[in-house]
This record gives C-alpha cells, structure tokens and sequence, in this order.
C-alpha cells in the first residue's frame, strides 16, 4: 500500500507541476516577471496567432551569374600574363564576357582558354570581339549555389536559433524568392529591413590620409588621387552626415571571409563595442599586416562605410573590436550580421504584409472554443458510455492537456494555429487508448474474469496496441517536425508531445485510478 502511495504522490506532483505551469500562461507577461514564484517565461505565438512581418523576398540570381563570370574573367587575364597573349580589352555585361582582342593569335588562345573552362558557351566570335554566356547547366548551377547561400546567411542573421529572432521563419519559395516570417514583438520593422539592407562585406584596410569631407581630401591631390586607392567614409548614424573622409588602400589587407566569431563586448567606458575573432589562417594574416603598420591607421570598413579606424599600437594576433558610436542594439545586429556572414547577392523586398494580432486573438478564441466543445462532447460520451470508469478516463484526459501544455511551457515552445489543430486531434488520441483499454477489460469480464483480472489483463493486452498506434504517429510527427518549416513544425511539436503525455495518461494515471479503487477489494461488478 505504501508503494501505491508513493506512485499516486509522485503523479499527482508531476501533474500539479505542470498545471502550475499550464496555468501561469493566462498571467500576464508583466506580472509574471515581478512574481519570485511565477516562471517569467512560457508558450510563445506563432506569426498566425500574434501578427508580425510576412516578406517575400526576391534574390537577384542575375548577380550570381555575372560573379562567376567576373571571375572567368580574372582568370583569363591571369591566364594571358602567364602565356604572354595580349587582350585589348575585357568586361562582363548583360550576362556575357566581352573580350577584345587585336590579332588572330591573342583570339585563338582566347577560344582554347574558352574550350579548357568547360563552363562557356560561344555566343559571338568575329575575331576581334567574342562574347560567351555561361553554358545552361552551369548557369542553372551558379543560380542554385547563390540561393543556398542566401538562404544559408539569411537563416543565421533571422532564423539562428540562438543569436537569431525567436521563432522566426526563413524558407525558400520557388525558384528565386525566399519567405520570411517575424511575429510581431519580436523586433521592430526598421531593425528587421537593416538586417536584409547590409551585405555584411566586412574589409580591413589601411588608411593613407584623412580629412573631414571629400572635397579637401581631393583637394590634397590635384592630378588625381593615387593609384589603386579609393575614398570611403564614415558617416553619423542618425542623419547620414559624413563625419571623415578616408582614403583607402584600393585592395583590403584582410576580408571577413576570415572571420570565425563576432560577439557583442564594451570597452573600459562601458560603451558598447563589437569583439571578433579570426581563424588560424586570418589571425596570421592580420599579424603580419598589423605588425608591418605598426603607427597607421587601419579602417574598419562593412559594405564601404567605414566604422571606425584606429591606430595600429602594436601587432594584432586572432582578436580585436570595431568600435563605432554604437548603441547596445546596434552593436548586437553588427555581431549577428558578421557572424553569419556576408550576404552573397542583393534581395530586395517583393511583397510585404503586415498581420495583425486581431486575427491572431479570434483565432486563439475559435481554436479554444473547438477544444471545449470537442472535450465535452468526449467526455458525455465517455461517461455516458462507460459510466464509472469513463470519469477516469476524463479525468485522465484533464491531467493530459495540462500535461501537455506544461511541457510545452517548459521549454517555450511556440504555439500555432495548426498546432491548436495539434492539441485538439491529441484530446481524441488520448480518449482512443482509454477505449481500447476499456474494450479490452469488457472482454475479459464477459470470458467470465473477475474484476480485478479483468483490469489487469486489459491493460496488459492493450499496451503494445497502444504503443503501436502511437509510436507510428510519432514517427510521422518527427518527420514533419524535421523536414517542415513554420506553421507544420508547431503541428509536429504539439503533436509529439501530445503523443507521449496520452500514453502516459493512459498507461499511468488511468492504472492508477483503478489501483484506487477497486484496488485490491473484493468487488463483484465493475461500473464500464
């Protein structure tokens, strides 16, 4: 007796836990972080049920294509300085590689360089300007390489599940458009737009002068300004107003395709600062260039805008900070935007839409009323059915939902529409092994057992029926759970944990009611 006992104390705690939890989701969110005894986090919304941003983005593949043509390009040139043939002119154009040439010669060995690439097609070719586009497979190819890695940047700056934004979507939408989907709270528009505004080309380079506008700075230099040099600027965040002019070494002393970590950090004022670090290979490269600059200044420079550029005091191994008039956000955006990395092709805003959380609410409301209805209706039948033993399995169906929205509070799991639609299809899995086990102890009684025979074998024959409807369905449910995105995903998730807090209500508490009574008493009848 004392072990059954300690088996209903230990249910009835894990079940009180988890209503305690379940519950503290109708708290306000306010009320809860002043409470020491409220947990100060809980079920989170989904874009359908709270409102948020929903874009559809488009990704310019053309950029893709001139890239690699770009670089086809660099190679020919490459190719020409070490052969000694001569071009006369080169450029890549409307999705094509002109190449100019002077004599029969120079095109000849531009052709067999064409022939070795085994990526161009021959588009025009008069012996003195030919002109190649990239070859189909190749172009289909160069298309998809740059959405994956649009898609790949674009999930850790919004979608990372760690330094991204919560419960964000970020998903690919036919052939050249990708999905992003931001519940509202999350952050606001202006943040969310600058995100997918920054390339994210991080460049170090060493400053040759400085002044405080273009035009004095280009003043120092009446015949031009130096080769293989360019002005960048730094600018005041607020109005855009150039606050110094830089001239800059043309090529960069080190990319941020080096980089290995971006964190946010603040230096000895408190001011909030970026912190990076690069790899093995990049931590040598910026040692060598910081140690042969020692005394320069060295700019700090994503998508041409310089963030800062202080004074090289010593050699600089693997680390070092950006600092740029930063606030605590801004700093934490840079970090997000370096650590994912540079986004490869422009995207631009195609569709936008705003969903507001009314939707959201009168969807919460229908979702709950479906449920109650559905529960009642389950549970005049369970009773009217099985008399006695259907108030257990209600009672077991109650604990199962608190159950089940308490793991779902532990662990903030986000809460959809189609995940409601989850909630409601557990309330009649977790009925149906109530039924089978029911079922089950009938035919035993009517094979002439006693009660308590009955009980026992009923359940005994009715586990592994159980298990395997059961266990089928959460394979499907990590299927979906894995492979799907969004809205499937919070389907999936109330539907696994749904799985389990239903064969345990079933297989456990129900048991355990039954243990209670009958128990072990000598009964003749048994109320099913």
């Amino acid at each position: 007796m004392s072990g059954l006992r300690l088996r209903v104390g230990l249910a009835v705690a894990l079940v009180g836990f988890f209503a305690f939890l379940s519950i503290s989701n109708f708290v306000p969110q306010a009320r809860r972080m002043e409470s020491p005894l409220l947990p100060d986090a809980g079920l989170r919304l989904g874009l359908d049920l709270q409102g948020g941003i929903h874009w559809v983005l488009g990704a310019k593949l053309d950029v893709a294509v001139a890239q690699e043509l770009e670089a086809l390009r660099q190679d020919l040139q490459n190719r020409a300085e070490e052969e000694g043939f001569a071009l006369a002119a080169s450029k890549v154009e409307e999705g094509r590689l002109i190449v100019s040439v002077d004599s029969a010669q120079d095109a000849e060995e531009v052709r067999e360089w064409a022939g070795r690439t085994n990526s161009l097609r021959d588009v025009h070719d008069d012996g003195a300007r030919l002109e190649y586009a990239l070859l189909g497979p190749v172009r289909d190819e160069v298309r998809k390489r740059g959405m994956s890695q649009v898609l790949e940047v674009l999930r850790r700056r919004i979608a990372d599940p760690v330094h991204g934004i919560p419960d964000s979507v970020v998903t690919r939408q036919g052939d050249d458009r990708v999905l992003v989907q931001i519940p509202g709270g999350q952050i606001d528009r202006s943040r969310a737009r600058e995100l997918l505004r920054v390339t994210g080309f991080l460049e170090f380079k060493i400053v040759k002068e400085s002044d405080q506008t273009e035009e004095l700075l280009r003043a120092r230099h009446p015949e031009g300004l130096p080769e293989d040099t360019v002005i960048a600027f730094e600018r005041d965040k607020e109005t855009d107003r150039v606050l110094t002019a830089y001239l800059l070494e043309k090529t960069p002393a080190i990319t941020g395709d080096h980089l290995k970590d971006a964190r946010v950090g603040f230096d000895r004022q408190q001011r909030p600062i970026v912190e990076f670090t690069f790899n093995t290979q990049g931590a040598k490269i910026f040692g060598d260039v910081t140690g042969a600059n020692v005394g320069e200044r060295l700019a700090i420079v994503l998508d041409d805008r310089v963030y800062s550029a202080p004074v090289i005091r010593s050699r600089i191994g693997a680390r070092g900070q950006i600092e740029g008039r930063f606030s605590a956000q801004e700093a934490a955006d840079l970090a997000v935007v370096l650590r994912a990395g540079s986004l490869p092709i422009p995207v631009e805003i195609e569709e936008e839409r705003t969903v507001g959380p009314a939707l959201g609410a009168d969807s919460i409301g229908r979702g709950l009323r479906a449920s109650v209805i559905g529960l009642v209706a389950i549970v005049l039948f369970t009773i009217g059915y099985y008399r006695f033993s259907g108030i257990y399995a209600s009672a077991a169906l109650f604990a199962n939902l608190l159950l089940l929205m308490g793991i779902m509070s532990l662990f903030e799991a986000t809460l959809t529409m189609p995940g409601i639609a989850g909630i409601v299809l557990t309330v009649g899995m977790a009925v149906d092994a109530n039924v089978i086990i029911f079922e089950r102890i009938r035919e035993e009684l009517r094979a002439g057992k006693t009660p308590r025979g009955a009980i026992a074998t009923g359940f005994n024959k009715a586990f592994w029926t159980i298990m395997d409807a059961n266990i089928t369905t959460l394979i499907t449910a990590l299927v979906l759970f894995e492979y799907g995105t969004g809205p499937i995903k919070g389907f999936a998730v109330t539907l696994s944990i749904g799985v389990v807090t239903s064969v345990f209500a079933a297989l456990v508490l129900t048991r355990l009611m039954f243990a209670l009574r009958p128990g072990t008493r000598p009964v003749e009848s048994l109320s099913i």
